[in-house]
């Protein structure tokens, strides 16, 4: 039998040589010096060599574990070398079945249903809430506890709602793998009971055109960045989603010079994936015309306020609204609901055309008959019904930018700083090797 003294020994001739150590297992010496464990068996009749591993990472002692280990597999009929790729089989299937891997099959596979932004955040929130806890684990080891620990860390943040969202996901990506063969049950089903409960309600949003143009008002009488106050007018007069007024590309925009002003915002950007046209009022037109030379030169009507090359923040006019004291009163999402109260009160045969203007993807069968294009003519005119309503007696677009030392074109206002500090500093973009835009002091 070997020593580990006769092992370290052992040096490399110019052709392969074996150290016997009895019952089939021996030491393959290398040329290059490495030295590798072999266990030679019969089986049916056949001579066959198993792989023990290399010394000094597999010891001697090691070595002739595994060789007991092989004998024992050979006693009951089986084949170690069988027994071996069988064993690296499951380790590598165990691996393809593995939270993180399924959950970003189960994405690729939902992403083409869902506007970009919804997949994106989709994709975040197992990234920063479920991975770092069970990206790893296999399936199979998953269960409801585990879930449960996972989604309870985000109920601290006093995030409940999130909690829920991440528990759907969650059991959306069980559900995947189970219609795929790749697990046997949900263990995120059974937690619901288990969560901290939501605490629902709408969004706040005034119901009437007094309060509306009030709401407008306040808002536009804040310091903020130029763009963020134009981008709210444009959002109370279009009745857009937030989310699709935030992307807003100057390639949507046609017939600008036209009598029929048009944007056509791409199916890819909409909550339902369909192509949503708004006719373009006066207004709109007018206040177009002072964007323009502020952002242009840039991919996005209403820009980051510190990187040109990148749309509006989510949460710009949010803080705008905060900070007029409309927190409880009124979100910006809170325009579509305005908009439809008025507008349904006052024009009530039109509430099938008022829902396509909307974009709402739950109409009744008198509101599904409606085409889009047919009825653009009816569609301008409630748009330009609304803004006569909204913006009467109040001053023009032009007005937004008075105070604020803005020079058109190469100058713009720091975000939201208060006129003491306001810095007057260039919007331009970078190099393309550089990619975004910077913003530097003049």
């Amino acid at each position: 039998m070997l020593t580990d003294k006769q092992i370290r020994a052992a040096t490399p001739r110019e052709k392969p040589y074996r150290l016997a150590d009895g019952q089939g297992l021996h030491l393959q010496v290398m040329p290059g010096g490495s030295k590798l464990w072999r266990y030679r068996y019969e089986i049916a009749g056949r001579e066959k060599m198993l792989a023990l591993g290399k010394y000094p990472a597999v010891s001697l002692a090691a070595a002739r574990q595994a060789r007991a280990d092989a004998r024992a597999t050979l006693d009951a009929s089986r084949d170690p070398a069988v027994e071996r790729r069988v064993e690296r089989a499951g380790l590598a299937g165990q691996g393809a079945t593995t939270f993180e891997t399924v959950a970003r099959a189960w994405h690729t596979q939902q992403a083409p249903r869902w506007v970009p932004k919804h997949g994106a955040i989709a994709l975040a929130s197992l990234e920063n809430d479920a991975f770092p806890s069970l990206g790893r684990l296999p399936l199979a080891k998953i269960t409801p506890p585990l879930v449960l620990s996972t989604l309870r860390a985000v109920e601290k943040r006093g995030a409940n709602d999130s909690a829920h969202r991440l528990r759907q996901r969650i059991s959306a990506v069980f559900v995947y793998a189970i219609a795929s063969g790749l697990a046997e049950n949900d263990p995120a089903a059974v937690v619901t009971k288990a969560l901290a409960p939501i605490e629902k309600g709408r969004r706040p949003a005034v119901g009437s055109l007094k309060d509306a143009r009030e709401v407008l008002t306040a808002t536009e009488e804040q310091d903020a960045f130029p763009v963020t106050r134009l981008a709210h007018r444009f959002l109370a007069m279009t009745s857009v989603r937030p989310g699709e007024l935030h992307g807003a590309a100057w390639g949507e925009l046609e017939g600008m010079d036209g009598p029929e002003p048009l944007w056509r915002i791409p199916a890819e950007r909409m909550k339902m994936k369909k192509e949503h046209l708004v006719p373009l009022t006066r207004q709109a037109v007018e206040l177009i015309g002072v964007l323009r030379p502020l952002t242009g030169r840039f991919p996005f009507m209403f820009p980051h306020a510190w990187d040109g090359a990148k749309p509006m923040g989510a949460d710009a006019l949010t803080r705008l609204l905060h900070r007029a004291g409309l927190r409880d009163t009124h979100v910006a999402h809170g325009w579509r609901a305005a908009f439809s109260t008025v507008m349904n009160e006052r024009f009530p045969a039109d509430q099938p055309i008022i829902e396509l203007m909307l974009a709402h993807s739950k109409r009744d069968k008198v509101a599904a008959a409606y085409d889009r294009a047919l009825h653009m003519p009816r569609r301008r005119e409630l748009a330009q019904a609304w803004t006569d309503l909204l913006l009467e007696g109040l001053p023009g677009p032009e007005t937004l930018l008075a105070d604020r030392q803005v020079v058109h074109g190469e100058t713009v206002e720091r975000l939201h700083a208060p006129p003491s500090v306001m810095l007057r500093v260039p919007l331009r973009m970078r190099s393309p090797v550089r990619k975004n835009a910077v913003l530097r002091r003049s």
